[in-house]
């Protein structure tokens, strides 16, 4: 089935044996960071934009280190893969970060604790893939695309519904990608990402909220509206 792919599932899987055996502490740290920060969301003790920065933090690690560091190698189309996760993350770090825009809040609604499943599926992305019969270190750890796409739709599953909805195309893009490559590499724990092409799309276009919530919310441009 990966004959519709340029490469091979062999070769898929090399290239995550590749990036795990030279950047695992990278990738040991910046699950920690994830972790760390993610208690500190739930705790009410991080302050808002810093979930944009780290979001902004995984997408340049992704676009990079992964796409443009490792995947190329084996799949010409990572070099677009690359940019445009690159891109993803300037948005975070200036929506996120500038602007102080990407505000998440956990409470009891059922989306919201969806949003929370989400960043935990995504930490535990890694023991999912030796759950479903990958092995050390010939399969996707952290810090790769798909575990960052799925964290990304927890946190912005998180924001108020309709609002900065740019941030959501190329998240979306790679669930779509990635979920359907799943079925062809494979990886069982990325079938998760065509749920969260769902979520994301019902969000996406969710009416903003009306009057205080809306009045009380902070600008931004149009286009991310």
């Amino acid at each position: 089935m990966s004959s519709r792919l340029p490469f091979t599932h062999d070769q898929f899987l090399d290239v995550f044996a590749a990036y795990n055996q030279q950047l695992w502490p990278a990738a040991l740290a910046l699950w920690l960071l994830t972790v760390a920060a993610l208690v500190l969301l739930a705790a009410r003790r991080l302050e808002p934009r810093l979930a944009g920065a780290l979001l902004a933090v995984h997408w340049a690690w992704a676009g990079v280190a992964y796409h443009l560091g490792y995947f190329a190698a084996i799949n010409p189309a990572a070099r677009l893969f690359g940019a445009l996760f690159v891109l993803e993350a300037l948005l975070f770090a200036w929506f996120g970060v500038r602007r102080r825009d990407v505000v998440v809040s956990w409470g009891r609604t059922s989306r919201q604790v969806l949003s929370v499943g989400f960043c935990a599926y995504a930490v535990l992305y890694p023991l999912l893939g030796l759950a479903a019969g990958l092995r050390w270190p010939r399969l996707p750890s952290f810090g790769v695309p798909c575990p960052t796409t799925l964290l990304t739709v927890g946190l912005l599953m998180g924001l108020e519904p309709g609002r900065l909805r740019g941030l959501f195309v190329v998240p979306l893009l790679w669930a779509l990608v990635g979920g359907s490559a799943a079925f062809l590499l494979g990886v069982a724990p990325d079938l998760m990402l065509l749920a969260g092409a769902v979520v994301l799309t019902l969000v996406m276009v969710a009416r903003p909220g009306s009057g205080a919530a809306r009045s009380a919310r902070p600008s931004g441009s149009r286009a991310f509206r």
